[in-house]
């Protein structure tokens, strides 16, 4: 039982819309815009399916008029029609529908009704008989089955008698055994031939001498060798042979005479008017005459990207000269105003460069494919605009994916975030959280270093009790950034300080602590120092939710090391995502 079925465009107009069971539009509303904010939006359309809450939704998208087909049951359910169905309603509404979409465009979709729930409840049922046409066949019971036919006394056997497959497998033996009788009759015939040539051979060797004996042998063991050579010199040879040596080399944008190059011969016992003149060729300058002096000429250089291309439209330029004559050109005219749509087979060779590409330049292998799958299924059935081709249309969908991927979904203005907090009289709190070793203190104290010059106050929580050193570590910061700007500078005001409790205590109280204390000292902003724990350590996860939870603070940081790779994404999905 399906929960719903909606229709709408790219744009956001629901064009139709089913609901199969009885409830309010919002039960279908919110699973929906959950599937825009996760799937479409965020260009994470390598699979056709999404989880909502006890819903699971499958989605299909017609790239050519912009519409999105999105059907929802329940997750329990097994429903293995909704596949053929969601393609079957796609093809239908395309069809029926096309004209007006070619014809009006926007409008059509603005001022058009679409009357598609008949055919729709058709397709639904035919895509139900369907399945239940494929079901599988229930088991066979003991009677339908081939050995209750068989009787009790056929399948006794008595000792005298042998089964009816032996017999017949010996009597194929017997078979076999008379034919290689008379094989075997046969050869006997053809023996004594044999024997009445060897004494022949024998009697005209005992005519000849033993020295016309070791001649004739001679000349056959010679005849033997010569027969070989033959062979040998069959074999091919190369036509002529490598020359070994050295060979100049001939520079691009140098000088190709090798005369002129050549000053072996420049004096002759010391004199210098037998040295060649070098003649001026103005094709081989490289100094620009028409800029200032000192100024090389630009280089001509082709890019990988531009020979791709070129090879692209000459593959597509040499296919429409073989269809000749007035049907290659009315192809080429609609190659050219940009009719021809997008399949998977003309993508797949350019997706796979893509893929390559990618993994290449560090993105994970899972990544990569599923990028290059969202951006085919994001470009497939799609109208080529005019004079482009298919690898700078993938490039340019590619490229907007990961820019939509790599915009945060949410705004980080620290400094807007500062003010606000000031305007309500409350400190701005900012915790740092992440592996061992990361760096957190010292980005701290980065940080720390930027607001100060913005001119804000800063309040440094020492919540690391664990590691030892981590609170002198931050004494020095403080310090040191005390050194840089001292009070003197800002009328007397000490800009940053340490807050600590020493060793061994309850980072979420001494957080609390600190926050309430820069509340009433009049700090604009507490950076909370906290210690490095991996994301698989349970108890150091559980004491880090207690600090954030107990003291909710505005912004949690997490700082990763570029080195490990895609282990920190790893690290953020696992655990840490949960703070954010």
């Amino acid at each position: 039982m399906l929960d719903f079925f909606t229709i709408f465009s790219k744009g956001g107009l629901v064009l139709w819309c089913f609901q199969g069971v009885r409830g309010p539009a919002a039960a279908c509303t919110a699973p929906v815009n959950a599937l825009i904010r996760s799937v479409l939006l965020q260009e994470r359309g390598g699979s056709n399916s999404f989880n909502h809450e006890a819903l699971t939704l499958k989605y299909k998208l017609d790239n050519q008029f912009e519409l999105v087909f999105v059907v929802g049951y329940q997750k329990i359910l097994t429903l293995t029609y909704v596949d053929k169905l969601i393609d079957d309603v796609h093809k239908e509404f395309r069809d029926k529908y096309r004209n007006d979409f070619q014809q009006k465009g926007t409008l059509g979709l603005l001022n058009g009704t679409f009357d598609f729930k008949e055919d729709f409840l058709r397709l639904l049922r035919e895509a139900e008989e369907s399945s239940k046409v494929r079901a599988p066949t229930a088991m066979k019971t003991f009677e339908q089955s081939a050995k209750s036919q068989k009787t009790v006394k056929s399948m006794i056997e008595t000792r005298g008698e042998k089964p009816k497959e032996k017999t017949k497998n010996k009597k194929n033996k017997g078979s076999k055994k008379e034919v290689s009788g008379a094989e075997a009759a046969a050869a006997p015939k053809a023996a004594p031939d044999v024997k009445q040539e060897i004494p022949v051979a024998a009697g005209d060797r005992e005519e000849l001498t033993k020295d016309e004996i070791l001649q004739k042998n001679r000349e056959e063991f010679f005849r033997k060798r010569l027969k070989g050579g033959e062979k040998s010199n069959k074999s091919p040879k190369p036509d002529a042979s490598k020359d070994k040596g050295k060979k100049p080399r001939v520079w691009d944008l140098g000088n190709s005479n090798a005369k002129v190059l050549d000053y072996s011969n420049s004096t002759t016992n010391g004199n210098a008017d037998t040295c060649p003149v070098e003649e001026y060729d103005p094709d081989m300058v490289l100094v620009d005459p028409d800029h200032e002096p000192g100024r090389l000429r630009d280089l001509e250089y082709e890019s990988e990207e531009e020979t791709e291309e070129e090879k692209v439209v000459h593959n597509s330029s040499s296919a429409s000269v073989k269809k000749g004559g007035l049907g290659g050109m009315f192809g080429m005219l609609k190659g050219l105003v940009g009719s021809k749509s997008l399949t998977r087979e003309d993508m797949d060779p350019v997706l796979e460069k893509m893929k390559d590409h990618l993994i290449a330049k560090n993105v994970a292998a899972e990544i990569a494919v599923q990028l290059c799958e969202s951006v085919a299924k994001k470009l497939e059935g799609k109208v080529m605009g005019t004079f482009t081709t298919v690898t700078s249309t993938v490039k340019q969908a590619l490229q907007e994916s990961l820019v939509q991927i790599l915009q945060p979904q949410r705004r980080v203005d620290v400094l807007r975030d500062v003010m606000d907090a000031q305007r309500h009289r409350r400190p701005y709190v900012i915790t740092f959280c992440g592996v061992n070793g990361v760096g957190k203190s010292t980005n701290l104290a980065k940080i720390s270093f930027w607001l100060i010059e913005n001119g804000y106050s800063v309040l440094i929580a020492a919540c690391d009790t664990f590691r030892a050193g981590a609170v002198e570590q931050l004494r020095t910061h403080t310090r040191r950034l005390n050194a840089l700007h001292p009070p003197e500078n800002h009328s007397g005001r000490t800009m940053v300080q340490l807050y600590e409790k020493g060793y061994g205590k309850d980072a979420a109280g001494i957080a609390m602590e600190a926050i309430a204390y820069a509340r009433n000292q009049g700090f604009d902003v507490v950076l909370v120092d906290t210690a490095g724990r991996m994301q698989d350590n349970a108890p150091l996860m559980t004491a880090l939710a207690k600090l954030i939870a107990v003291n909710t603070p505005d912004l949690v940081l997490f700082v990763g090391e570029a080195l490990v790779g895609n282990e920190a994404v790893d690290q953020l999905v696992s655990a840490w995502t949960q703070f954010a």
